[in-house]
């Protein structure tokens, strides 16, 4: 039997990401600890045209981003109190959050996501790029992020990764423009 229209099909995992309670403490536990870094912050950001379950919300989060070999490392932090899913019922603040795929079609993912029953809890764009979140059914700590990335700029994912390849552990935090 082929497999064909499941979310698993639209790609890999590329990301794993956690919103912590206390993210200066998760930034120091993943380049102290687990010895994961740079991390590159990307602060207050506010996506285009953002809605959480179909509503416009002005929603404004932080983002730290590294990578562990393959595997990059997200960590999130809300800065205020608007309805998004990094607050009330999708605030998974202790343990995995969500993970990443990046798609080439953004219109195929959410048609795959819709014929599976998965709903949009979060959409948006950043710059030219497109994103959405999705809740397969499992709710809390189970989020699929779907990432059909802007290939007309910088590729800031390349910029992270090349960062962390031989990374020595000095100037563990930085921050984009």
């Amino acid at each position: 039997m082929s497999r064909s229209g499941f979310v698993a099909d639209l790609g890999e995992v590329m990301q794993l990401a956690f919103v912590p309670s206390d993210f200066d403490a998760a930034l120091q536990h993943w380049t102290e600890v687990m010895g994961v870094g740079p991390f590159f912050m990307i602060e207050n950001i506010h996506l285009d045209g953002m809605k959480y379950r179909g509503l416009e919300t002005d929603a404004i989060f932080t983002l730290a981003l590294a990578y562990w070999g393959d595997v990059q490392i997200e960590l999130i932090r809300a800065e205020n109190d608007a309805p998004s899913i990094y607050s009330g019922e999708y605030a998974a603040t202790e343990g995995l959050h969500h993970v990443c795929i990046l798609v080439d079609d953004i219109a195929l993912a959410r048609e795959v996501c819709a014929n599976r029953g998965a709903e949009v809890v979060l959409e948006g764009k950043f710059g030219a790029s497109e994103v959405i979140y999705v809740d397969p059914g499992l709710g809390r700590g189970h989020l699929v992020e779907l990432l059909q990335q802007d290939k007309s700029g910088p590729d800031l994912f390349g910029i992270i990764k090349a960062a962390s390849e031989g990374w020595d552990g000095n100037d563990p935090v930085r921050r984009f423009g």
